[in-house]
């Protein structure tokens, strides 16, 4: 069990437990990280959430709602990931950015992104 701090109060979850046998960050039940993902230990994942194909998630990123991160994309430092928003493509973000809504962030290196709504970067 664990609280993500976002009003559910404590939740079924555990750490994710990387391929290196690094213990990595909290996973809400509800969310799905593949086994070929990366998680920090101080990452959370959370609500319907998804990490797959080969993506890494670390320092105190979030992911949450139903947030998607995949194609060897990188959620690092202090990046929240949240709605329906997703990073793919091999996409790194990283330095406090904030990514929601429907954003699809694709491509290329970002820091101190904020991307809302329906765009694509």
């Amino acid at each position: 069990m664990y609280d993500f701090n976002d009003g559910n109060g404590l939740v079924p979850a555990k750490r994710h437990i990387n391929l290196n046998g690094s213990k990595g960050g909290w996973v809400a039940d509800t969310a799905t990280v593949a086994k070929t993902a990366h998680v920090g230990f101080y990452a959370k994942i959370y609500g319907n959430a998804k990490v797959s194909n080969n993506a890494q998630v670390s320092g105190n990123t979030v992911v949450s709602g139903g947030a998607q991160i995949h194609s060897n994309a990188h959620a690092l430092g202090n990046t929240l990931v949240d709605d329906n928003a997703q990073i793919c493509g091999g996409a790194w973000v990283q330095g406090g950015s904030i990514i929601g809504g429907n954003a699809r962030i694709s491509s290329g290196l970002y820091r101190n992104l904020i991307a809302f709504g329906e765009d694509d970067v």
